[in-house]
């Protein structure tokens, strides 16, 4: 998945409005125009498209987690250069609040259920040896799981 369908889906999820996803970016002290974001959610084929880099979808979970359970005191974390699937992962974990069982259970919304074990190596530290990347189709099924459990119309 890319960085781009990210936001979409999260967008989508939660029906933020372009105020919103702006006011999320400004909670994590970073300022993008209302024309960056209409950009960064274009279809990849339009001529106006453009990517979201990783640092830049990093400052927006710092600001959902912001957003979702309240600004932390003092300076904001500092956005990951580099983010793959398993940060995205911690990062919509701590925004929603959501414990091993609470994901489990969005992955049974989704149709594809998974172990707490397995839940807990994608949320391991690298180095440890129980630690399992998480996939481009447990995230796609992670996101699934979170509309039907959000998204009150589908």
């Amino acid at each position: 998945m890319t960085n781009n369908d990210i936001i979409k889906r999260i967008r989508y999820i939660f029906d933020y409005s372009d105020e919103q996803m702006i006011a999320i970016f400004e909670s994590a002290d970073y300022k993008v125009t209302r024309s960056l974001v209409t950009d960064w959610l274009k279809s990849d084929d339009h001529a106006e498209y453009k990517e979201i880099h990783d640092d830049q979808l990093a400052v927006f979970l710092n600001g959902l987690i912001n957003e979702k359970r309240g600004k932390r005191e003092g300076e904001q974390p500092k956005p990951e250069k580099i983010l793959d699937n398993n940060t995205i992962l911690k990062k919509l974990k701590i925004a929603l609040k959501l414990k091993t069982e609470d994901i489990t259970e969005v992955f049974k919304l989704a149709g594809k259920p998974i172990s707490p074990h397995e839940v807990t190596a994608f949320l391991r530290n690298p180095k440890q040896s129980q630690y399992r990347p998480f996939l481009d189709q447990y995230l796609r099924n992670f996101l699934n799981g979170l509309q039907v459990k959000y998204r009150k119309d589908v």
